[in-house]
């Protein structure tokens, strides 16, 4: 870890400058206001081809002082609110993340609720879209017992059941149904990618 051949550096290379090539702009401000956002979004869509925003994460914006004197819910109403609105004005999907409140560790059943979002009421009401993703293997895993118990092997059993899966989760979906989707994920690079079922798996590789 940290020594590359010479191969994989000129790889390296090659894909960075082909990344600095890609229409992807990233802003990195600390404590942006959601009118300061909106400001810079539509310089974008004036001078380039804006095709979506992603905002991580919705709690870090702020809003104007004068919601913000009125408390937090009424400060991330407003910000779900001019989301939309700047969502219809540009023409762009807007994908926001946000955080989950605590009371979801406190549940046996650990999968996330529309109740669990953050100052939830205007982010579920603003959303068309609530998603959620889901790994009962990361709290499966913390739960280990001891070795060579009858405890620990039937944890084994438990763990090659969730390893390697996640749930996306559609809480709420204004055009359409909701339900979740199993996942495959590949934790060494956090990546999720289509699931195929065991039933469509050969019954042996050559």
């Amino acid at each position: 870890r940290g020594k590359i051949t010479e191969a994989e550096y000129h790889k390296l290379v090659s894909v960075s400058q082909e990344l600095q090539s890609l229409p992807l702009y990233i802003d990195e401000t600390g404590g942006i206001t959601i009118a300061q956002l909106a400001a810079r979004a539509r310089k974008l869509k004036r001078q380039r081809h804006l095709g979506l925003i992603i905002i991580d994460y919705l709690q870090l914006l702020s809003g104007s002082a004068r919601k913000a004197s009125d408390g937090r819910v009424q400060e991330v109403s407003e910000i779900t609110q001019r989301l939309k609105a700047l969502a219809k004005e540009l023409d762009v999907p807007i994908i926001a993340l946000s955080q989950l409140s605590r009371q979801v560790e406190a549940r046996d059943d650990k999968r996330p609720q529309l109740s669990d979002l953050r100052e939830s009421g205007s982010i579920e009401q603003d959303a068309d879209v609530v998603a959620f993703v889901f790994r009962e293997e990361y709290y499966v895993e913390r739960r280990m017992p001891a070795l060579n118990t009858p405890e620990f092997f039937e944890w084994q059993d438990e763990m090659s059941r969730v390893e390697g899966i996640a749930e996306f989760i559609i809480g709420k979906q204004r055009h359409g149904p909701t339900g979740k989707i199993e996942l495959h994920f590949q934790a060494d690079v956090t990546r999720f990618s289509d699931l195929a079922p065991s039933s469509h798996m050969p019954e042996r590789f050559e």
